[in-house]
C-alpha cells in the first residue's frame, strides 16, 4: 500500500497534493464471495445507504444469504424487501450461475482479465460491479473504474480532463497502481462532500 502511494506521489503532482492534504486514505475492503456480489448488484445506481437497508431486509428474511436461499425466495418476497424486478432477476441469475458453473473461490488464483471474462457473462453484472469486486474483494492492484461517477467527476475536477478516452490515457501514468489512485480519488471526493466512506 505504502509502495503504491509513494509511486503515485512521485509520478503525479495531484496525488502529491492529496497526500499532503489528507496524510492517509481510506482503503475499502470486503470479503470475496457471493454475498459481496449480491450487495454490489443492489448498489447499482442507488445510494449505498439505500442498498444497505435493502440487503438487511433480505438477510432478516432469509436468515443467511446463499445461492440456495436466494433461488428459493419468491420474487414477491424479494420485492417486499425493496428489490426491483430487474435486480431480483440479477440476483437469481448470479445464484444459479454459482450453483451450476461459477467457481468464485477460484478467482483468487486468476488474473483480473480472467475474472472479468467470467463475470461479464452473467446478466446484471457489468464492468462497474466487476471493477469494484476486483478492487475491494480480490485486492487487484491496477483497476480504474471509469464507469464510476465519483471517479469520473473527481478526475474532471482535478485534471480538467473530460472524455473517457482522455481519462484512460491519463490513468496509464498510474500503472501498475491504478487501484490505489482510485482510492485516493474516492477519498478526496468523499471528504469534499463531507460524506462517509463507501463501505
Amino acid at each position: 500500500m505504502q509502495e503504491a502511494i509513494l509511486f503515485l506521489i512521485e509520478k503525479d503532482a495531484v496525488f502529491k497534493t492529496l497526500h499532503q492534504q489528507y496524510g492517509s486514505f481510506f482503503i475499502p475492503s470486503r470479503p470475496a464471495g457471493f454475498v459481496t456480489l449480491c450487495k454490489l448488484i443492489l448498489e447499482q445506481q442507488v445510494s449505498i445507504d439505500s442498498a444497505k437497508a435493502t440487503y438487511l431486509k433480505i438477510e432478516n428474511l432469509l436468515g443467511e444469504v446463499t445461492p440456495e436461499t436466494i433461488i428459493q425466495c419468491s420474487d414477491e418476497e424479494l420485492k417486499s424487501c425493496g428489490v426491483s424486478r430487474q435486480k431480483t432477476l440479477y440476483l437469481k441469475t448470479l445464484a444459479k450461475a454459482v450453483q451450476e458453473e461459477l467457481d468464485l473461490d477460484s478467482f483468487v488464483s486468476k488474473s483480473s482479465d480472467e475474472v472479468r471474462n467470467e463475470l461479464i457473462k452473467i446478466k446484471g453484472i457489468g464492468h462497474w460491479t466487476i471493477d469494484v469486486y476486483l478492487m475491494f474483494a480480490l485486492e487487484s492492484p491496477d483497476i480504474i473504474p471509469l464507469g464510476d461517477i465519483a471517479v469520473v467527476n473527481t478526475i474532471k475536477e482535478l485534471y480538467d480532463v473530460h472524455t473517457k478516452e482522455e481519462m484512460e490515457q491519463l490513468s496509464q501514468n498510474w500503472k501498475p497502481y491504478r487501484t490505489m489512485a482510485t482510492f485516493m480519488l474516492w477519498h478526496h471526493y468523499l471528504e469534499k462532500r463531507n460524506r462517509k466512506p463507501f463501505v
